[in-house]
C-alpha cells in the first residue's frame, strides 16, 4: 500500500492482481484457484484436464481369466462335415432336450409371476419366505439351519464368489482341487488371492491326498475349496474321508468352503452327507443350487439314467486302447486319461482333443482347461444312442493314431 492506503496494483506473469493476490479470474499468483463464498476467498487445488480420451481396464479386469476360455476359445475346431457334431463339452444338462424341466418347477414359476406378488425389487438376501424354505430343506439336526444363516444368489457361481469374498483379502492363500472347477481360481486371481492346487488322486477314484493338502497350508491360508460331487470328475467322497479333510481343516483353523451343487446327483449305492453336518468345529459355507436338482429332474430315475450312461462311457471307452476312463460315482461327468506316449501325433490333450473334433465331430473337453493335462471330460447327459455313436468314433479315433510300444522300449524296461 501507498501513503494513502489505496492498494497498488501487482503483476505476475503479465497478470494484474487484486489486493488479495488473486486475478479476475479467480486464480492466485501462485496458480492456485480460489473460490468466492459469501464474500470470503477459499483456495483449491488446480484441476489438470485430460487431453484425450484413455479409459483402462482395472487392475481387476486385467487380472480375471477364464481357463475354459482362454484353451476352448484358442483351438481350431473344424468337425467332419460328413458326421453331425456331437459336443460332449457343455455341462449344461438342458442342452439336448432329453431332460425337460421338471413340471413342479415350471408351474411353481407360473405361479409366482401370475400372483402379481413378485414383480417388485426382492431384498439384497433373497425374500425370507424362500430362505426359510431352503434352510427347512438343508436343516438336519448335526447342522440346524434357520433363515438368517441362508443367502439367495445368482447362481452357485455367485454364492461361490461372495464366499471368498467374505473369507479372503488380497495376499492371502486359498486351497483348490485339481482338477477342479476353473472358477475358484478366476474369481481368486482376480481378487489377489493366491491359488494353491492340492491333488485329486486318480488311482483313489480322485480323493484327495491328504499328505499334499496339508503340506500347502501356512497363515495366510484363509479358505480350503471341497467340491463334493465333483466337477470334472464325477466322484464322490465317502464319509470317512471327508471326516478325514475336516480334521486337517481343524488342526489348521481353516473354514471350508463347500461347494455342493451336485449333492443330490449321486448315484444308487452312493452317499453324499454334506459337511456341515459331519463338522463340529470347522466353519463351512456351503454352496448349492437349482439348476442341477430341480431346473432338471434329477430324482432317482434321472440318476438312473446318468447312471446308466456312465456305465456305458466307462464300458466302451475301457476296451479303448491307450484310454483310461476313471468311473465315476455321482455329477454329470467322466474324466477320462490320455496315455499320450501311445499317441505321437499329438503333443497333448488340447491337441488330441482339438484332432478328435476335426475327423469324428466330436467334442470333449480338454482337462488342460482344469489344469490336469492328458485327460479329457466327458459330460454323460447326452442321450443314450448319442453316448454310443460318440464313443464308437472315439474308438475309431484312437485305432488310427495308437502307436503300441515299441520292443526298444520294452527292453528298456525290462
Amino acid at each position: 500500500m501507498n501513503g494513502n492506503g489505496v492498494c497498488g496494483k501487482t503483476t505476475v506473469n503479465g497478470k494484474t492482481l487484486n489486493e488479495n493476490g488473486v486475478n479476475r479470474n479467480g486464480v492466485h499468483g501462485n496458480g492456485v484457484h480460489h473460490v468466492n463464498i459469501k464474500g470470503a476467498l477459499y483456495p483449491t487445488k488446480s484441476k489438470s484436464r485430460r487431453q484425450r480420451w484413455e479409459v483402462k481396464p482395472s487392475e481387476m479386469a486385467n487380472n480375471t481369466l477364464n481357463p475354459i476360455r482362454a484353451i476352448v476359445d484358442g483351438m481350431k475346431l473344424t468337425p467332419n462335415p460328413d458326421k453331425p457334431m456331437i459336443a460332449l463339452s457343455i455341462g449344461d444338462p438342458t442342452v439336448f432336450g432329453n431332460l425337460p424341466t421338471d413340471g413342479a418347477v415350471l408351474q411353481a414359476m407360473k405361479d409366482a409371476i401370475d400372483s402379481q406378488k413378485y414383480n417388485g425389487y426382492a431384498p439384497s438376501v433373497g425374500y425370507l419366505q424362500s430362505r426359510q424354505a431352503v434352510a427347512n430343506f438343508y436343516s438336519c439336526p448335526e447342522a440346524p439351519l434357520e433363515a438368517e444363516d441362508v443367502i439367495l444368489t445368482s447362481g452357485c457361481s455367485q454364492a461361490i464368489d461372495l464366499a471368498i469374498s467374505v473369507l479372503c483379502n488380497p495376499g492371502d492363500n486359498i486351497l483348490v482341487p485339481c482338477p477342479g472347477f476353473s472358477l475358484y481360481k478366476t474369481l481368486a486371481v482376480s481378487m489377489g488371492i493366491e491359488v494353491r492346487l492340492y491333488n485329486l488322486l486318480p488311482e483313489k477314484s480322485w480323493e484327495v491326498d491328504l499328505q499334499h493338502m496339508e503340506s500347502l497350508i501356512d497363515e495366510k491360508t484363509s479358505c480350503l475349496i471341497v467340491t463334493n460331487p465333483s466337477n470334472p470328475c464325477g466322484s464322490v467322497f465317502n464319509k470317512k474321508h471327508l471326516q478325514e479333510i475336516l480334521k486337517v481343516a481343524s488342526r489348521h483353523c481353516v473354514p471350508i468352503l463347500a461347494d455342493e451343487i451336485y449333492c443330490n446327483m449321486v448315484f444308487p449305492g452312493c452317499s453324499s452327507p454334506s459337511l456341515a453336518s459331519l463338522s463340529s468345529d470347522v466353519p463351512i459355507l456351503s454352496c448349492g443350487g437349482l439348476a442341477k436338482r430341480w431346473l432338471v429332474p434329477v430324482s432317482n430315475l434321472w440318476c438312473h439314467f446318468l447312471k446308466n450312461n456312465k456305465k456305458i462311457c466307462f464300458s466302451e471307452l475301457s476296451s479303448v486302447p491307450g484310454l483310461n476312463p476313471v468311473m465315476p460315482s455321482g455329477a454329470m461327468y467322466i474324466m477320462v486319461g490320455i496315455d499320450m506316449d501311445h499317441f505321437p501325433d499329438f503333443k497333448n490333450d488340447v491337441d488330441f482333443t482339438e484332432q478328435l473334433v476335426t475327423e469324428q465331430s466330436v467334442f470333449c473337453l480338454p482337462a488342460s482347461a482344469f489344469e490336469y493335462p492328458n485327460f479329457f471330460r466327458i459330460v454323460v447327459t447326452v442321450p443314450e444312442e448319442m453316448m454310443l455313436e460318440a464313443c464308437a468314433r472315439i474308438r475309431e479315433f484312437c485305432q488310427s493314431h495308437y502307436r503300441p510300444p515299441s520292443r526298444d522300449s520294452n527292453d528298456l524296461d525290462q
